[in-house]
């Protein structure tokens, strides 16, 4: 099988180059590029990845860091940096990293990695969901604020909000709009405890402390983390039925029904 591999680069003609040589590889098969560690993330949780050719000085996340966020996950990529600093090859080791390359990168040493990769990818079978790879709690979510890239971890997630082509996270760290459709993150994260309730809300059932018939319609409220009250968001009739069988399927979960049975 040949190799499905990412390399980071926040310079873009660095990013090219590495991107060409790595397409050169005949144990290569597919490229996929990125220009800095959000979008790595962003790749890695829409594709299986083998491997990951980084860069460590980046902004936001560097190098360094995204290596020690990809640890996290059950079947992590393998990380070969490539650098034009030698002076961090200890700490790259210390991260996990399977090999240190320098700039300008020589197409020989280049080889060399690829048969380390090669060398230690796992045998056993690998899973094409990146969110079953990361772990049912380990999943992070790359968000940006001021410039500064922050990680949201799945589980401090109580509901999350469409807006657009675009989704509103509502976590115990507060909002975060994120470049990802609902729909997305519906699918991803079904069977990690995510129920879509509505057309344009996605509830986190742990999160769920009732429901409420109001007139015609229903509302589920959700505590929401580090507020003092539930937050309350409508049900649509097509999902009210799924949602209450999810409900009271859980024996353990406090579950109080203030609408029909």
């Amino acid at each position: 099988m040949t190799l499905v591999v990412l390399a980071v680069d926040d310079e873009p003609p660095a990013l090219d180059e590495l991107a060409y040589l790595l397409g050169n590889q005949p144990e290569v098969g597919e490229v996929h590029t990125a220009g800095d560690a959000t979008h790595a993330l962003r790749e890695l949780s829409e594709r299986r990845i083998d491997a990951i050719f980084l860069d460590i000085n980046m902004p936001g996340l560097s190098g360094l860091e995204l290596a020690g966020v990809l640890r996290q996950y059950a079947e992590p990529p393998q990380v070969v940096f490539v650098t034009a600093h030698d002076d961090k090859a200890v700490d790259a080791f210390d991260v996990g990293a399977v090999d240190y390359l320098l700039k300008p990168l020589r197409e020989q040493r280049l080889e060399q990695a690829i048969t380390r990769v090669l060398a230690g990818r796992d045998t056993a079978p690998r899973t094409s969901d990146p969110a079953v790879r990361a772990g049912a709690t380990d999943e992070v979510i790359p968000v940006e604020m001021s410039g500064v890239t922050s990680l949201v971890r799945r589980d401090s997630i109580s509901w999350v909000e469409a807006v657009g082509d675009y989704a509103r996270l509502h976590s115990d760290t507060g909002a975060h709009l994120v470049r990802i459709p609902l729909s997305t993150l519906a699918t991803r994260w079904q069977d990690h405890g995510f129920q879509r309730v509505h057309r344009s809300y996605l509830v986190a059932l742990p999160m769920v402390t009732g429901l409420r018939a109001t007139g015609s319609s229903t509302v589920v409220a959700v505590r929401a983390n580090g507020a003092s009250e539930a937050v309350e968001l409508p049900v649509s009739r097509r999902q009210l039925r799924e949602l209450k069988d999810l409900l009271i399927r859980d024996p353990m979960r406090q579950y109080r029904s203030d609408g029909e049975p």
